[in-house]
């Protein structure tokens, strides 16, 4: 959607890892962090970096303290009970298993990103 909107050009921003390269045709760069903030604009990663975000957004808008508050009061202190959240940190087998499982789902988003990048260009 920032993409799309023209918002993230010329800025640094990320996202799921299997999406990350598809973030350079709106014109940023793709960082494989968890949360990015470049300015006006941060991003989050996969499923579990939106706490992280939300956490971020947080600290920006309300102070450090009010973001360890909220921290506090959902408990969040992960500890995974497996160390394959990355795809650096996965085995190979896994992380092909879920590209895979994944293939079609990427292919329809990288048909959806050259269609809004077109929009965008043709403005």
């Amino acid at each position: 959607m920032l993409g799309a909107a023209g918002l993230l050009r010329g800025r640094r921003a990320t996202t799921h890892w299997m999406s990350l390269p598809m973030l350079a045709a709106f014109g940023c760069e793709p960082v494989a962090e968890r949360v990015v903030v470049d300015g006006n604009v941060i991003t989050g990663g996969g499923v579990t970096a939106g706490i992280d975000f939300a956490l971020t957004v947080a600290g920006e808008l309300l102070g450090a303290e009010a973001a360890e508050r909220i921290q506090l009061g959902m408990e969040y202190d992960p500890h995974p009970p497996f160390d394959a959240g990355s795809p650096e940190r996965a085995g190979a087998s896994v992380v092909d298993a879920v590209c895979k499982a994944a293939a079609a789902r990427q292919t329809e988003r990288e048909v959806e990103i050259e269609r809004a990048t077109a929009r965008f260009a043709s403005r």
